[in-house]
């Protein structure tokens, strides 16, 4: 089978030479989402990494859903973090969006991030 690229208004564009995301047969991988407002490619950039997590987890629930996967599904993610002391902070909105599925992840942080944001999630779903 093909791979199929997957794309949505719903998450904010590639920004490079990549997909939002890609279905092979029953997987679905997402790239890495930023906090990027999809309406206006604007990224976040206030105080509050709680916010700044959701919108990059709202982001990659849009993506998962164009390729008809749930956030159920998602069985690894990769969390990339510019700092370490906000780890916890970001655990609790992750909490909130994964509830009771906890899929496999890794946390890393990293010295910089595109569009110098503060965060960036990547996800690996299972239909």
């Amino acid at each position: 089978m093909k791979n199929q690229i997957i794309n949505t208004t719903n998450a904010p564009a590639a920004v490079g030479p990549y997909s939002q995301g890609i279905k092979a047969n029953n997987t679905v991988y997402v790239s890495g989402q930023l906090p990027i407002n999809p309406a206006t490619g604007e990224l976040y950039k206030g105080d509050d990494i709680k916010e700044e997590t959701k919108i990059s987890l709202q982001n990659v629930k849009a993506i998962l859903e164009e390729a008809g996967a749930t956030l159920e599904d998602v069985v690894k993610c990769t969390v990339f973090i510019k700092d370490m002391n906000q780890f916890g902070l970001i655990n609790e909105m992750y909490a909130e969006f994964f509830g009771d599925n906890k899929p496999a992840r890794a946390c890393i942080e990293v010295a910089r991030l595109p569009k110098d944001a503060n965060v960036e999630i990547e996800a690996i779903a299972v239909i």
